[in-house]
């Protein structure tokens, strides 16, 4: 733009503002573009959601009484605990599990596509076909048990299907990916330099890992164990088949109570369920960097 110009519009357009009609007429195409996916998201979402809510405080009158029956409800406190310890242990398992391949996948580029593959390929697999292939490998005529009586390990088959373990297993496995992918995208953030500047100052292997990689792969981390723990909260597929009858979770109450039709109560664990949920989410999203690596995985 020629300096002639630049006098002839006014200052805004020496920094770049625009003035006149230009400066009154906003830029709707980024809306329309977007509003096929809202009215898509409000109609079969957020509506759905806002039943569910209503009803649990409308059902069969207005009513807050189904949110103050759960604190002495010795059933729900059992189930809430329960999910709570096993969406624990999973996210737990999953960390341990899921840095070293994360690791690997950034740390060794020749073996990376082969990793990746056997990262996403049970991924890609329905959360059904292969809680039914935990089921035929726990079993008690499963292969895992095949294998130690075939070892000489054990005399009769151990009972691991239909227990907590058989659940904590078979999740972790499932919602591993979820916790790889973004530890592996924080550590391919981290400047190769460093390390090579630790090392160089004679830093041993595992010095440089606790004082340079660890630390900054921590947005990584956090995203990560947001993903597998809000995910884990609300599984129900894997639980309901591999998991114990007695070890419900907070979902299989809510599917119990459907079968039943009592709508309210279902409705009011559905809103504690999602209340709690969001909570998580919003106390992650304020510790320094997950935001930041939740954008950054979105890229």
């Amino acid at each position: 733009m020629s300096e002639a110009v630049l006098r002839e519009r006014g200052p805004l357009a020496r920094i770049g503002l625009r003035s006149g009609p230009e400066a009154r007429a906003p830029n709707l195409m980024p809306y329309l573009l977007a509003a096929p996916l809202i009215l898509f998201m409000l109609a079969f979402y957020a509506m759905p959601v806002v039943a569910m809510l209503m009803r649990s405080v409308s059902d069969p009158t207005w009513t807050v009484a189904n949110y103050a029956t759960l604190p002495d409800d010795a059933v729900f406190l059992k189930t809430f605990a329960n999910t709570f310890y096993t969406s624990l242990i999973v996210t737990l398992v999953s960390l341990l599990l899921g840095y070293p391949v994360a690791m690997a996948l950034v740390r060794a580029p020749r073996w990376a596509p082969i990793i990746l593959v056997l990262i996403m390929l049970p991924f890609w697999t329905s959360v059904l076909v292969r809680s039914y292939a935990w089921m035929v490998l726990l079993g008690r005529h499963g292969l895992f048990n095949e294998a130690l009586i075939a070892a000489g390990m054990i005399d009769r088959p151990l009972r691991i299907l239909n227990t907590p373990l058989a659940t904590q297993i078979a999740m972790s496995h499932i919602l591993l990916p979820y916790m790889i992918l973004p530890i592996a995208n924080a550590l391919r953030q981290i400047d190769p330099s460093l390390l090579r500047a630790a090392s160089g100052l004679g830093s041993p292997p595992w010095r440089t890992f606790l004082q340079v990689t660890l630390p900054l792969s921590m947005p990584g981390v956090a995203a990560g164990v947001l993903l597998v723990f809000v995910l884990a909260l609300g599984f129900y597929i894997t639980p309901a088949m591999v998991g114990g009858p007695r070890e419900i979770t907070i979902s299989m109450l809510i599917a119990q109570r459907v079968d039943q039709l009592d709508w309210a109560y279902a409705a009011t664990l559905s809103a504690v369920l999602l209340a709690t949920a969001l909570a998580i989410i919003g106390a992650f999203y304020r510790l320094p960097g997950v935001g930041n690596a939740f954008r950054m995985n979105a890229r």
